[in-house]
């Protein structure tokens, strides 16, 4: 790497933000090759410094890898919110490397040696609390990552590593370019009829930034539903759009995923069999809260038939409705309009009051303010990696700063499908860090000159990522192992959840829910009717969500020899796997199919995602809290934030959530929330 790397050392703008203005492609690989080499000569200090201190060994190795953690947070932004040819071939080779680097000390004898001696004698350390369990998570983490294991067994663990990371890589790169090719092509503006004149200009723009000659253009977004299927009166073009989402990565092709997820399931099964556990879904939930599959099937099960029968229900009134039989790709279609006759709603004429920089400001920022005080001042003098990208300096109530806040919010064909919270900087005072995270979204861009109006679904998006966002924000421990979101899968999303309370809190809705052009507020009886009607499709919602979390835990119960034979088994798999889940609802598909599940296998929820309606019970549960102790006030906001949002990973969670709630969470609040309740479930 030479002296001219952006990366060699720390960035000397605010808050250690990387310079996107020097960091060029060409900047990467260097960069990965030198951060390696610079960590390994750091472990191969930390084995020859003598008997081993808790010093010597646990506080360097979290001092270790400063490089080679720069050039990846920067990198993997990259690839997800703007990737490119250079940055796929890049990722292609990197992936591979980094799973042997991480092997390479996460498997070094004489590192694990020291781990273990320390651990063994961990009572007799002295060591603060934070201290304590930052040793007992490297020896767990060592343990996991296959220390004891024999020489050949490491080998081949090595081997299985490797293969994996280059198969998640591959499958990312293919799920883009397939969601890309997928896009639906309109040349009849009649057609899209039911579409919002914004959304027909938005379409008409997507066409031609992809190189159409005209017409319009029906991109994905990464859900099985797509939010066009709402709002189309065409039938056909409802049956095409949603035929192009569910098959994706599912037809013999370059965009092909099924070979991809077949030997991904296969190996990572051999993996937990060879570390000793009985399949890899057993693997993973050991370090989670749920602790082991069983329970976190057995929560999933639970909820099954009482989903399914209100889905049944809902299908029948909508089909009734419709006056014909109802299937997958109308089932959106025919809510909207079941809630505009029943409640008197309809989701379209919400949209002018939706404003998306208002929602932001009035909406997103004003509610942590109330609860939090802080204040969040926008920064346009700072680099960022895409013209869409944009800053807020974010500020305590004492005046004090805590860190930069990055959003990035519009839809390119090189960014991949969803929304994610992402830290460019982690926050810990062990390295004098404050945090800078990243909300990115996929919403549609509007034309030059016209709002961004967003629909409900995605302003509750808005709040759920600055939930994460404001979990990276108010860290505050010591350890960068513990920062902000570090904190076991299936309770990383119960902070965001909680945050989309605030959506519906009636003094943050009169500020940001306003008319985009006359700046009156969203009239009372509409805005009942919304809320109001926002319980209606629990039922589909919640069994497409349930069918996506039993499928992802049918995955990963196989045996290294029990899953599909061969790609084109693939689906026939999924099919069985659903039937036997009681999920194969004939007009639900589940929210994300095998072939497109990005979450699974091209990123890191395998095995867990059941951890949303996990964290749910959480989410309601506090939020039935806050509801007691008289919602939108500080001093809520300030026990939230002291007993759960500032300690990352530095405390145990549920005993976190304890010290915050006062007892256990219970279930009661979410099945009420999901209309479950009255059912005995």
């Amino acid at each position: 790497m030479t002296s001219d790397n952006p990366f060699l050392a720390p960035s000397d703008l605010p808050h250690e933000l990387p310079d996107f203005t020097r960091i060029r492609d060409e900047h990467f690989l260097p960069a990965f090759t030198a951060g390696m080499e610079a960590q390994l000569a750091e472990i191969a200090g930390i084995v020859a410094s003598g008997e081993p201190t808790f010093e010597n060994t646990i506080v360097a190795l979290e001092r270790s890898g400063r490089i080679l953690d720069r050039v990846a947070r920067v990198f993997f932004t990259r690839v997800g919110a703007h990737t490119s040819p250079a940055i796929q071939e890049i990722e292609a080779e990197i992936g591979p490397r980094l799973a042997a680097h991480s092997d390479t000390i996460g498997l070094d004898p004489a590192l694990f040696a020291r781990i273990d001696a320390l651990h063994a004698a961990r009572d007799d350390l002295g060591l603060d609390p934070e201290s304590l369990r930052l040793l007992e998570r490297h020896h767990r983490d060592a343990v996991r990552a296959g220390a004891r294991l024999g020489p050949d067994e490491q080998t081949r663990l090595r081997a299985l590593n490797g293969e994996l990371s280059t198969l998640s890589t591959e499958f990312g790169t293919r799920l883009l370019a397939g969601a890309n090719a997928a896009a639906v092509h309109v040349t009849d503006v009649a057609r899209l009829d039911g579409l919002s004149a914004d959304a027909i200009t938005s379409a008409a723009g997507a066409a031609a930034d992809r190189g159409y000659d005209g017409g319009y253009l029906l991109t994905m977004v990464l859900p099985t539903q797509q939010p066009a299927l709402a709002s189309l009166t065409d039938r056909a073009l409802r049956e095409e759009l949603h035929r192009a989402s569910v098959g994706r990565g599912s037809e013999p092709g370059p965009h092909d995923t099924r070979d991809l997820i077949r030997r991904t399931a296969t190996l990572r099964a051999e993996r937990a069999r060879l570390l000793g556990y009985p399949d890899h879904a057993s693997y993973v939930i050991d370090d989670a809260t749920a602790r082991t599959a069983e329970a976190a099937g057995e929560m999933l099960a639970g909820l099954v038939p009482a989903a399914v029968a209100n889905a049944d229900r809902e299908a029948a009134e909508l089909a009734g409705l419709a006056g014909h039989p109802l299937e997958a790709w109308d089932w959106a279609f025919y809510a909207e309009r079941y809630r505009k006759q029943h409640f008197d709603v309809d989701a379209s004429v919400l949209r002018p009051y939706l404003e998306v920089d208002r929602v932001i400001h009035d909406g997103v920022f004003h509610a942590a303010g109330e609860l939090y005080g802080i204040t969040l001042t926008e920064r346009t003098d700072l680099p960022v990696y895409h013209p869409d990208v944009r800053y807020w300096e974010v500020t305590d109530a004492d005046g004090s700063v805590l860190g930069l806040f990055g959003a990035d919010l519009w839809a390119r064909p090189s960014k991949r499908g969803g929304a994610w919270m992402n830290s460019l900087v982690s926050q810990s005072t062990l390295l004098d860090q404050h945090p800078v995270v990243m909300n990115t979204l996929n919403l549609v861009k509007p034309a030059p000159g016209e709002p961004a109006l967003l629909t409900l679904d995605e302003v509750r998006t808005l709040f759920h990522e600055f939930g994460h966002a404001l979990h990276g924000l108010f860290s505050s421990v010591r350890y960068p192992t513990f920062s902000g979101t570090s904190v076991p899968r299936d309770f990383v999303e119960f902070p965001s959840q909680v945050n989309e309370m605030w959506l519906e809190d009636p003094a943050v809705l009169a500020r940001f829910a306003r008319h985009h052009e006359t700046g009156e507020p969203l009239p009372t009886a509409l805005l009942d009717a919304a809320l109001a009607a926002r319980g209606y499709g629990e039922g589909q919602a919640t069994t497409e969500y349930l069918a996506a979390s039993l499928l992802d835990q049918a995955w990963h119960r196989i045996t290294p020899d029990g899953g599909p034979a061969t790609a084109d088994d693939v689906l026939a798999f999924e099919a069985d796997a659903l039937a036997a889940a009681g999920v194969a609802h004939p007009q639900i598909a589940p929210r994300y199919r095998s072939t497109y599940f990005n979450h699974v296998f091209g990123g890191g929820y395998s095995a867990a995602y059941y951890s949303y309606i996990w964290a749910e019970v959480l989410d309601a549960d506090t939020g039935a809290w806050f509801t007691e102790h008289q919602g939108l006030r500080r001093e809520n906001g300030d026990r939230f934030r002291r007993e759960l949002l500032s300690r990352g990973g530095a405390v145990d969670p549920m005993e976190a959530y304890r010290a915050f709630r006062g007892r256990d969470p219970e279930i009661g609040p979410l099945l009420e929330r999901r209309g479950l309740a009255t059912t005995g479930s």
